[in-house]
């Protein structure tokens, strides 16, 4: 598959480190199959002249999933998703790409002044509002 571009986006007043970041956005979309086996990843330094950041960070994120077997870098080639990990793994993923979702979802309201249950509230009327959408949309098939 072709180079392409990730997309990924970049809070820089988020408490979460960059290089994080990009971990976290790549695990998401491999457990969520946006990014399957055998895809093209940018280079380092495409990657961070995307971002705008670093390439030393882009490298630190992309040491990172090479550590945890999610990419693997060919010289000459590219760098690539490898072969899906086991559901072990995958399932870890998943829960890592939640907790990281939790966090920014987190820190961003508290940064915004939110107390603790005003954030519960809303997050469990949005999970609430979710589960409605979805009985409706069922009920309409």
């Amino acid at each position: 598959m072709p180079n392409k571009k990730l997309s990924l986006q970049i809070d820089f007043r988020s408490g979460l480190p960059i290089y994080t970041q990009i971990v976290n956005q790549v695990q998401a979309r491999v457990a969520a199959g946006l990014l399957k086996a055998g895809d093209q990843l940018p280079t380092v330094r495409a990657l961070a002249e995307e971002l705008r950041v670093n390439f030393h960070t882009v490298a630190r994120a992309y040491r990172i999933l090479d550590e945890a077997r999610l990419i693997s870098t060919q010289q000459g080639r590219g760098t690539y998703i490898t072969e899906m990990p086991p559901a072990r793994v995958s399932e870890r993923l998943r829960r890592e790409s939640l907790l990281a979702l939790t966090q920014r979802y987190v820190l961003e309201a508290m940064r915004l002044g939110f107390s603790r249950p005003e954030i519960t509230q809303s997050l469990k009327e949005q999970l609430q509002a979710r589960a409605d959408a979805r009985e409706n949309q069922q009920r309409d098939e």
